[in-house]
């Protein structure tokens, strides 16, 4: 028996219970991995409050991200083996293997190699922040040397890696936030500009930024009715793109702001992107390269233990952290 934790119904963070959970054996392409450390995401506390569109089945695990150790091999998996130090690249949904446990199977294509550069905690932090970021300026804005690309949540882990890959591609990254209070950490870590959109306007204080020009890219996790002032920050023939859901109001943006200025917006989700191999390969070889060449660098908020996680998911809904909350075993 192993510890896991289990939701027995949707809602706040009191519904995630720590059971004594068996582990099969793990399938052809699968592995069992002894967890070392959980990264915590959104998608999580989506599914966990039941405003997820997809819904599994009651009771359930939960958990999208994780670093660890492997402890068996499934049929037919190889270039790994038992004993090596791996994380996971979220390619599956948040209780398609339940990670919030001291063991768990996982997908054996969704395996990276840890380096020795990374210890449990910050390889737990990699890869949803940086690929989904990778997914939304990369693969999809195809964001160049020198667009501007405005950055919403910018404090949160994507927000963060986003910064980060816009700055190795040689791109501008702005940081939008709704607090002054992170303007100076959002510099600090990398963003050529801080725009705070309780105080300033967002349109206005990115055409004065870009000299009119608004910027080439919007990476944005909100939606709702802040997206159509997004939209009016935007260049001319500019690409929006939305990755997360976190207003639960509609998402209206007046039609003359997209057509007569030639906007693209487009949606991306980790999850669907990374079913692609040759996706997950590109992916997995940007990253890699940042992270052996110190371009890129998790940024972690908070560390919880697992007795903590309902907390590490209160801290979270707070909304203050700057960076990645981690789970550590």
């Amino acid at each position: 028996m192993t510890r896991s934790v289990r939701i027995h119904e949707f809602g706040g963070p009191d519904v995630l219970r720590i059971e004594d959970v068996t582990i099969a054996n793990p399938a052809a392409g699968e592995v069992r991995l002894r967890i070392h450390a959980i990264g915590l995401n959104r998608t999580e506390l989506t599914l966990r409050s039941g405003r997820s569109p997809v819904k599994p089945a009651l009771p359930s695990g939960i958990g999208f991200e994780a670093a660890g150790v492997i402890d068996a091999l499934g049929p037919d998996v190889t270039g790994f083996a038992p004993g090596d130090r791996v994380a996971l690249v979220p390619a599956y949904g948040a209780a398609q293997y339940p990670l919030y446990g001291e063991m768990s199977i996982a997908p054996a294509r969704s395996l990276i190699r840890i380096p020795d550069q990374l210890d449990f905690v910050d390889a737990a932090a990699v890869w949803s922040a940086f690929g989904t970021a990778w997914s939304g300026l990369v693969a999809v804005g195809r964001l160049q040397e020198g667009q501007v690309v405005l950055i919403s949540a910018a404090s949160s882990s994507v927000g963060l890696a986003a910064i980060q890959v816009a700055n190795r591609l040689g791109a501008r990254p702005i940081a939008l936030t709704r607090s002054a209070a992170k303007a100076d950490a959002l510099r600090r870590f990398g963003a050529s500009a801080v725009v705070v959109s309780e105080s300033q306007d967002v349109a206005t204080e990115v055409g004065r930024l870009t000299n009119g020009r608004g910027a080439e890219l919007v990476f944005d996790p909100v939606g709702g009715p802040g997206f159509a002032q997004l939209a009016k920050a935007t260049a001319n023939g500019g690409t929006m793109v939305l990755y997360g859901a976190l207003a639960t109001d509609a998402t209206v943006i007046v039609p003359f702001d997209i057509f007569a200025r030639d906007v693209t917006v487009r949606g991306v989700a980790l999850t669907v992107r990374m079913r692609d191999d040759v996706q997950l390969a590109a992916m997995k070889r940007f990253v890699g390269e940042g992270i052996a060449d110190g371009s890129l660098r998790p940024v972690i908020a908070r560390t919880f233990r697992f007795d903590e996680i309902a907390d590490a998911h209160r801290f979270i809904e707070a909304g203050e952290q700057i960076g990645k909350v981690v789970v550590t075993l």
